[in-house]
């Protein structure tokens, strides 16, 4: 890890300010921050573990633990909610063995819920990975799961 981390600071050598891009570029390198990158990155910037910390935790795009392989993102915006994206979430949540917002042992999947795609029209929602699919049912998405390993 510490040799990824090296070229991902190289490009930041004397920019304090860098915080945040460090943190999606290690994010994106290791698909997570774990406390040893925080720790490094705190290291390198010259400041505490928790000065890094608390900037990551104010912004919901910093993950703190480890992702599946697949993410399974359920839409719950107002026109998927009324086209049964709650059944469609329940069902996800029941077939992997994981709720909303967790991540399954074997680190297959992980699973979130949305508020909104913007694909109304397609409603109810779900994405997996970039796969988008559309007009979900309960029978369509135990199929869906089924096609990733």
């Amino acid at each position: 890890m510490v040799e990824a981390l090296k070229e991902i600071f190289s490009a930041y050598e004397g920019e304090k300010g860098a915080v945040i891009p460090i943190l999606q570029k290690v994010q994106a390198k290791l698909g997570f921050l774990s406390p040893e990158a925080i720790g490094d990155i705190a290291s390198f910037l010259d400041t505490s573990s928790n000065e890094i910390f608390g900037v990551a935790t104010f912004y919901s795009q910093f993950r703190f633990t480890r992702p599946g392989r697949h993410t399974v993102h359920v839409c719950l915006g107002t026109a998927c909610h009324v086209k049964g994206g709650g059944t469609i979430l329940e069902t996800v949540e029941k077939e992997i063995g994981v709720e909303a917002g967790g991540t399954t042992g074997d680190y297959k999947f992980s699973l979130e819920r949305v508020a909104c795609f913007g694909s109304c029209a397609l409603a109810p929602v779900v994405v997996i990975d970039k796969d988008v699919f559309g007009r979900v049912t309960t029978s369509k998405i135990k199929e869906t799961l089924k096609n990733y390993d």
